[in-house]
């Protein structure tokens, strides 16, 4: 399946009608909702119906708007919250684009706190994340394998096997694995 195709009633058709939801919900526009996300009216419309898969820094910009982290917003479409979710039932979102694969390994559930998410970068994968999702946002991030370089406020984190790097999330972030072999890590997300 191409980039700008989705499956109908999947997950990207779930994620825009609740981008809609969300901007109804607080009476805004898509014009209004642009400004105040720095995305264009017509990104924000293709990925409200479903006719792109939004990427990850776009996701980033719109939680950061709904005051929402991405799991938060990616559990919302999910049916019901089950204390135990097995291997195979995590949610696995992707985005091509940039090499990234994101696993929900935490059962959703939106009155906590903390999540546990699988990250994994593809050799050369750079993700840049402009503003937190949710200013002061603590993560801990776990490196599994690989290799990860991750730059918080204009400071490089360099990651091997095993090293984990705390960090709060006031301004921009960049995710990079500089390769040869994919990164995976482990993200713990805690809300202030």
């Amino acid at each position: 399946m191409r980039r700008d195709e989705v499956e109908p009633g999947g997950v990207d058709a779930l994620l825009g009608a609740r981008l809609a939801e969300l901007r109804a919900e607080r009476g805004w526009s898509l014009g209004e909702l642009a400004e105040r996300s720095g995305i264009s009216r017509s990104t924000l419309s293709r990925a409200e119906r479903a006719e792109t898969s939004p990427t990850a820094a776009l996701l980033n910009r719109l939680c950061a708007v709904y005051g929402r982290t991405m799991s938060q917003l990616l559990s919302e479409i999910e049916a019901e919250p089950a204390p135990v979710v097995r291997s195979a039932d995590q949610p696995v979102w992707e985005d091509p684009s940039s090499g990234f694969v994101r696993r929900s390994v935490s059962p959703p559930h939106t009155g906590l706190r903390g999540e546990l998410v699988e990250g994994r970068l593809a050799p050369g994968a750079d993700i840049a994340y402009d503003r937190p999702p949710v200013p002061g946002l603590e993560q801990h991030v776990w490196l599994l394998e690989g290799e990860l370089e991750v730059t918080v406020q204009d400071v490089a984190h360099s990651l091997g096997a095993g090293d984990c790097l705390r960090l709060r999330v006031w301004g921009p972030t960049r995710f990079r694995c500089p390769g040869p072999r994919p990164a995976r890590y482990a993200l713990a997300v805690v809300l202030p």
